[in-house]
């Protein structure tokens, strides 16, 4: 019996090459289809591939040769055919972010346990070299109690960026600017180290680009151990810095810039510092390498086989959605938000 797992891809975003490279890299599986609304698109894209291409998805979600659907598609819009996908008994795998509002995030996540099947949000960052070793690090507890997490996403796009799709930069499809979509990778790896957030004050502007969400903003983070935090987001920083993960501990500091751990203190030992740092999409979304979505797709079909959740499941991918979401609220009423 054949047990690759064979995946249909919904979409065609900046990462939908990445999602393709990375699935034909990961032993267990294989891509098969491409989807996509528009017929001469879906044509184009999929000969590009060496896919099949279609533009009817209903018609896909009934077919025995599919196993997986892989979501790349306006993020308003992940809940919506994930939900058709679980009901149809396939698993499911959306990209970041999980959805835009909390409400479709949880009857994403919901109808997925119910259904059984299997759920993963793409959080490729975690499965980076510099993010393992940093893992390892904090679970020898090198670095002692952790004292402050900062996370600086300071990147830029053209307008242009925001022109080539109608739902970019929209508060519907979107969910809102530089927060959700280009800083929610940091934000959750700030979560998966610095655990859960108490409290945020955070401010946000459009000052850089002509769309209705924000590209510039602060935050002020209380985690519930005490810890403080600070984030960082933008995409209107030319020409776009690597992104940058600070975390410091009673006995140290260590940062990940890019996709690298380029900075390591530990007291009482020799600083460690590297300098050969990937932009990771800082100026060019597609600047993304394709290695730790094999990681993570790996993840993703060895839990399958063992019928436990991935890494990323839906209940982890929540956690930065409902941050982000009072991030924005915070700013929108000029108050600290209570999370816990």
């Amino acid at each position: 019996m054949n047990s690759t797992k064979r995946v249909a891809i919904i979409g065609a975003g900046n990462v939908a090459k990445q999602h393709i490279l990375g699935w034909r890299e990961t032993k267990g599986a294989e891509p098969v289809v491409i989807c996509r609304q528009n017929e001469d698109k879906a044509r184009r894209m999929a000969q590009e591939v060496q896919l099949e291409g279609t533009t009817d998805y209903s018609s896909l979600l009934h077919r025995n040769d599919i196993d997986i659907v892989d979501i790349i598609v306006p993020s308003g819009l992940h809940a919506e055919l994930g939900i058709k996908a679980a009901r149809a008994g396939k698993h499911v795998i959306v990209e970041k972010p999980i959805d835009v509002s909390l409400e479709k995030a949880d009857d994403l996540i919901k109808t997925c346990r119910d259904k059984g099947v299997t759920l993963g949000v793409i959080s490729q960052y975690r499965f980076m070299d510099g993010m393992l070793e940093m893992y390892r690090l904090l679970e020898a507890e090198h670095l002692g109690d952790l004292i402050q997490g900062d996370a600086l996403i300071k990147w830029f796009r053209p307008q242009s960026y925001y022109d080539s799709g109608e739902w970019r930069g929209t508060r519907e499809l979107d969910g809102g600017g530089a927060f959700i979509n280009q800083a929610i990778h940091f934000i959750d790896l700030l979560l998966s180290v610095m655990g859960p957030v108490k409290s945020v004050y955070a401010k946000t502007k459009t000052l850089a680009h002509d769309i209705e969400v924000e590209d510039i903003g602060v935050a002020l983070l209380e985690f519930t151990s005490g810890a403080y935090g600070v984030i960082e987001a933008s995409t209107a920083m030319y020409p776009g810095l690597p992104a940058r993960l600070d975390i410091h501990g009673s006995k140290g500091t260590l940062s990940i810039e890019g996709d690298k751990m380029v900075f390591l203190h530990i007291r009482g030992q020799d600083p460690v510092t590297q300098s050969d740092v990937q932009s990771g999409g800082a100026s060019d979304p597609t600047d993304i390498d394709v290695r730790p979505f094999v990681r993570q797709f790996t993840d993703i079909i060895e839990a399958i086989s063992a019928h436990r959740d991935p890494i990323v499941c839906g209940s982890v991918a929540r956690r930065p959605l409902e941050l982000i979401l009072a991030i924005y609220q915070s700013s929108k009423t000029g108050g600290g938000i209570h999370l816990l």
